[in-house]
Formats: structure tokens, sequence, C-alpha cells
């Protein structure tokens, strides 16, 4: 990996500074005009666009919209085949985000004043949340533990995951970890496709209230 160093002692520092500045907003709006096609593709098309998305980055030749979702009984079935270690690991972890967001979780509250005004907060659960989990080599269980235990715990009514599956492969520990998590439905898609489809809805992939969850900078501009 090649390193550019800069240093205020250097005679050429503004301008060496300000071209590699300049590259990368360069790269930033090429980023971000790839990804607008993609939402509004998306939009658009809804699971047509999102099938060829899936076919062209991740290789996965699903054969139609319904093939994008995971059975529920293969998330149990990923986590009941993990080894004694992995499964008391990942349990243990869920139980500590759980109570530690316990710790969290507030409450509406209300009160009326002298004159009959009523003052208070209200406190309600979104809906349907979307979990962005990164897939393929970068493939963490963390990520929908952390995502999806906190909205379970804040009551939110539906979790909706995607993740995405290059090649078709598939990481159990995810898998396993989206059951422990109570994830009500997992889509194998990924990149801006997906969040484009947690965002405007498809007629396979449900609209989502709001989405969560980290991957590269395609994911986070189409956030």
């Amino acid at each position: 990996m090649n390193t550019t160093r800069l240093s205020t002692k250097q005679a050429d520092f503004d301008e060496r500074l300000s071209k590699l500045l300049a590259f990368e907003e360069t790269a930033d709006e090429k980023l971000e005009a790839t990804v607008a096609s993609i939402l509004a593709d998306v939009r658009k098309r809804g699971d047509v666009a999102v099938l060829e998305y899936t076919r062209k980055f991740d290789r996965l030749p699903l054969e139609n919209a319904a093939a994008m979702e995971l059975p529920k009984s293969e998330l149990k079935t990923a986590f009941d085949a993990l080894p004694a270690d992995q499964k008391s690991a990942l349990e243990q972890a869920a139980q500590r985000v759980t109570d530690y967001h316990r710790k969290q979780v507030q409450t509406s509250w209300s009160y009326t004043e002298a004159d009959g005004t009523l003052l208070g907060q209200q406190v309600t659960p979104l809906d349907r949340v979307g979990l962005y989990v990164p897939g393929g080599k970068a493939a963490y269980p963390s990520s929908v533990l952390m995502n999806a235990l906190p909205a379970k715990v804040a009551g939110v009514a539906e979790l909706i995951m995607v993740v995405p599956t290059p090649d078709g492969v598939k990481n159990q520990l995810v898998l396993a970890a989206a059951h422990l998590s109570g994830v009500d439905r997992v889509f194998t898609i990924g990149g801006a496709q997906a969040v484009a489809a947690l965002a405007y809805g498809t007629a396979t992939i449900p609209k989502v209230d709001k989405i969560v969850g980290p991957d590269n900078a395609y994911v986070a501009s189409a956030k």
C-alpha cells in the first residue's frame, strides 16, 4: 500500500494538498452519481432492478424475487449447527447487549398543569427497521447483535435484514446471530440496491422507517 506523506514544512505543501483533496472530491462525485443512478433505478423498476444488480455485483443469479429471501428455518438451522463454544459466545454477547440497552429504554410521561394544559413526552417505537449487515469477507455477527437487539428492546415491531452473499456464500455465524436476535426477515442482497429496496420498498421487500448498519462508501452514500 502506497502512503502519501505531507508536511507543512514542504515548500509545495499547499499545492500537493490541493491536488489530493481535488482527487477525493472528484472520486466522491463519481461515487454519488453511481449511487443516485442505482437508487432511481430500484425506485422505478423494483425487484427487477434489484435482481439485476445482485447478479452483476454479487454474481448471484437468483431465479426470481422470492429467492432473495431466506426462510427463517435456515436461520435456526445455522444457529443449531454452531459449535458449542461459538453458540455460547453469541448467546453471552446477545445477553450483554440486551442488558445494556434495557437501561436506555425511555418511557412516555405526561402531566397536567393547573390551567389544564397537558404536557409530556410520547415515546413510540418505529414500526419497521431495516438492518444492513456486511457480507462476503467482511462478515460480522456483531453487526447483527448490536443493531437488531437494541431495536427489539426499543419495541420495534418488525426487523428486516439485508446481507449480501457474493457467489452464494452465506456466513453461518451471521445467520445464527439473526436467529438469536429475533430478526423477522432476511434478504440476500447488498450494496446501494439493498438500501434503495428498503427505503422505497418493492413488491417483495417491505419499505422500512429507518435503515441502520455499516458497510462501504456506496452503502453509506445510499443511506
